[in-house]
């Protein structure tokens, strides 16, 4: 099935970064198995934002993981998503909690957590997490491989 016919806007187009989160275009793409749970992650470990208050940047390993429901999140879309974030001023709490509330209204998944480690500054890390519900009690939900704090070496 072609791009066109998936109603894709960005999959095979040389498409400048958008430069706000807001504006960014995220698409989606039918669930081949929707009839099965099964757990899809997409890990992000040079995410950048601005603080909005100095205007220093912030680093994140974001992890997101998801149970699709219908939809797929069509990953150039969700790449070039996380990047509009880049020179965006927003609190690590914002950034984290605000992508996943806008995968789920996009993907209206089954389950969604996001974990964002965010790198320390000042000698404090935040790290955030956030998730729909409890997950299904039969899916096999592996460890987000990131230590909650890196700091110690």
């Amino acid at each position: 099935m072609s791009e066109q016919h998936l109603g894709l806007s960005q999959l095979g187009r040389d498409i400048p970064a958008p430069t706000d989160p807001t504006t960014a275009v995220l698409e989606r793409v039918p669930n081949p198995h929707e009839d099965t749970d099964y757990l899809t992650r997409f890990t992000a470990p040079e995410f950048t934002s601005i603080c909005p208050v100095t205007g220093q940047p912030d680093f994140a390993h974001l992890v997101i993981d998801y149970v699709p429901d219908r939809w797929l999140v069509e990953s150039k879309s969700l790449k070039l998503y996380l990047t509009a974030f880049r020179n965006h001023g927003a609190f690590h709490e914002d950034c984290t909690v605000g992508i996943g509330r806008r995968l789920v209204g996009l993907l209206e998944p089954r389950w969604l957590r996001i974990a964002g480690y965010w790198y320390p500054r000042g000698g404090i890390p935040i790290d955030v997490f956030w998730q729909t519900g409890a997950p299904p009690s039969h899916l096999w939900l592996p460890d987000t491989g990131v230590p909650s704090y890196r700091g110690r070496g």
